[in-house]
């Protein structure tokens, strides 16, 4: 299994990003990566570590696409960017899934533009999983897609529930609603539907995926995220407050750091873009070696899991919709 991955987009790039690569093809065997951006700036952290050299390559992509350029012109400005090089690999199938930490806007119009959505897919969506009262659950559309028409959320429906069955493993995956709009249309759809989902609802574990616009979806996305970092922050001040906190946060010392586990989202590596003919990981924007590790194990899920077949057939049997 052979992962493209852009060496250049994210905050810490290119070195979290080498270090989290050499990271998982010590833990995958089966993996093998090519690195695309600036080939002497790889190469120069690739030396800091002792690799198999048969499972990386290469590809010299000197240009970087920032957060800060307007996504389209860039994919279609910048072709020797490393992501635009990492998204052909895919697209000419020399490559089984894109690893990106850059920007979304980039990402999505990259994979849209040139590996090109499932058929009769029509907007492609960002999933992103959560840690819930009981196992996970994953949200989407979490920025995609500002604005949804009911039949886009069908869609997000059956392939926020095909990644839950085919990756995470959940039999029978519920599905919430987080707008009402298209609650009658997912009442008829071939998804095991459970209603509506409020939003003190999400992470109670009654639902394994949610779908919703991606303006919701972000909303709630950078909320739960900030809520996570606070919630430990305060937690942490308390139990330093005074001789008898301590000696309580000493003792509970195993199950916190159980918790902060749970809360931690290197351990989830990035995000699935679904609906593109082709394996696509949105890695955060922030992430360390590890989360672009976890990144990387994700995109290995991702690739041997079949998952975008299961999602052609969910799709393609679908009634049209007149929205």
């Amino acid at each position: 299994m052979r992962i493209a991955v852009d060496a250049f987009g994210g905050d810490n790039a290119p070195a979290a990003v080498v270090e989290g690569c050499i990271d998982a093809l010590k833990k995958y065997p089966d993996m093998s990566v090519t690195l695309c951006g600036d080939e002497e700036r790889i190469k120069a952290e690739l030396e800091k570590y002792r690799y198999d050299v048969a499972r990386v390559d290469i590809l010299h992509a000197p240009e970087i696409i920032s957060c800060d350029e307007q996504p389209t012109f860039a994919i279609r400005k910048k072709k020797d960017s490393s992501l635009v090089k990492a998204m052909e690999l895919v697209r000419d199938g020399k490559a089984d899934c894109v690893v990106s930490a850059g920007s979304t806007g980039a990402v999505l119009a990259g994979a849209t533009f040139i590996i090109k959505r499932i058929e009769g897919v029509k907007r492609p969506a960002i999933g992103v999983v959560f840690p819930a009262e009981k196992g996970c659950v994953l949200i989407m559309d979490c920025g995609a897609n500002v604005d949804c028409k009911p039949s886009y959320l069908q869609q997000f429906a059956v392939m926020a529930s095909a990644y839950m069955h085919d990756i995470m493993g959940v039999d029978n995956p519920r599905v919430g609603l987080l707008n009402k709009a298209a609650y009658k249309l997912l009442e008829q759809t071939p998804v095991n539907f459970a209603g509506n989902c409020e939003a003190r609802e999400i992470l109670s574990g009654g639902f394994d995926a949610i779908v919703c616009d991606g303006f919701a979806g972000n909303i709630v996305l950078k909320y739960t995220e900030g809520l996570a970092a606070t919630l430990m922050g305060m937690l942490k001040k308390e139990l330093m407050a005074d001789t008898r906190s301590k000696l309580g946060a000493a003792m509970a010392k195993p199950a916190f750091r159980r918790f902060k586990k749970v809360m931690d989202y290197t351990e989830y590596g990035g995000a699935p873009l679904l609906g593109i003919d082709g394996g696509v990981i949105k890695a955060h924007g922030s992430s360390n070696a590890k989360a672009f590790a976890a990144a990387l194990g994700q995109a290995r899920s991702f690739a041997s899991s079949g998952t975008n077949e299961t999602i052609r057939r969910a799709v393609k049997s679908l009634p049209e919709v007149a929205d």
